[in-house]
């Protein structure tokens, strides 16, 4: 069992500095290192990745925050300048992988860079960045699932419980779940990085993409199904009977333009379609 010490790590003045914003920022750095020493490894241009970061992490922090709002809008709509309080949690992977993909269209198009080498060398930051940020959900008590008694039951605060399940105090640490999954996850795309380096001509371009596509949503498939604070069509959290949970939609979707595009590359022999251009 354990249980979060609170979302601030501490506090001087009016200043406060949060976990969740120190994961985010930590996640930025080392996946900008990481991309970085990937992309000299498939002799991208110089300084690629630290000119593409930047904005590629603005766009899809606001993605992901409009993402949820739009779903949570009856959260909002009473009180719509809270929808920028994102300090206090609320933002979706897939509204961040979404934003972050149009961001990145357009700016191959702008660099005249190849999409699928590009997105390749950014994938494992992004897994890895998932892993370090799903902690974010820990220290503000959210994210969690349903009612548990398993050894790594983790413990939430009434505050933080959902009316029916005020009398229960033990809940699946989900954000743990798929932090591991994306840890392990990150592993499997290294190693598949290097052998690729190894054997020349046997990883295409977009086969790094199309793992990550087919290996995150499978596992968020099945974690977003033990949550009980899930985005839904047609119902309400923490229930969400009867209705579709946006995630489990999501994932549904991601992991089967994965599995295409890996039958494209290697079934059928053939390069994905590139909305980026290559240098000449």
């Amino acid at each position: 069992m354990f249980a979060s010490p609170g979302p601030e790590l501490f506090q001087f003045g009016p200043f406060v500095l949060r976990w969740y914003g120190l994961l985010i920022a930590a996640a930025v750095l080392i996946g900008l290192n990481l991309s970085s020493r990937l992309a000299q490894q498939r002799k991208l241009e110089n300084g690629l990745i630290s000119d593409l970061l930047p904005l590629l992490v603005l766009c899809s922090v606001i993605g992901a925050r409009i993402y949820y709002v739009a779903f949570e809008w009856h959260n909002y709509a009473a009180t719509p300048l809270k929808a920028l309080a994102i300090w206090e949690g609320g933002i979706a992977i897939h509204g961040a992988l979404i934003a972050g993909t149009l961001t990145l269209i357009l700016f191959c198009r702008w660099r005249q860079q190849s999409f699928w080498d590009v997105l390749d060398v950014l994938v494992p930051s992004v897994a890895l960045g998932q892993a370090i940020g799903r902690w974010g959900n820990f220290f503000n008590s959210e994210a969690f699932g349903i009612p548990t008694d398993l050894p790594w039951k983790l413990f939430i605060p009434e505050l933080n419980r959902p009316i029916i399940y005020s009398n229960k105090e033990f809940f699946h640490p989900t954000f743990l779940y798929e932090s591991l999954w994306n840890l392990a996850l990150f592993i499997i795309l290294i190693l598949l990085f290097r052998w690729g380096a190894k054997h020349l001509n046997k990883l295409p371009a977009g086969a790094m993409s199309c793992t990550y596509l087919l290996g995150y949503s499978l596992g968020r498939v099945w974690i977003e199904g033990l949550r009980i604070d899930s985005l839904c069509i047609g119902a309400l959290p923490p229930a969400c009977e009867g209705g579709i949970r946006i995630a489990q939609l999501m994932s549904g979707v991601l992991a089967l333009t994965g599995g295409v595009g890996l039958w494209w590359l290697y079934g059928r022999k053939k390069p994905l379609p590139d909305p980026g251009f290559r240098p000449n």
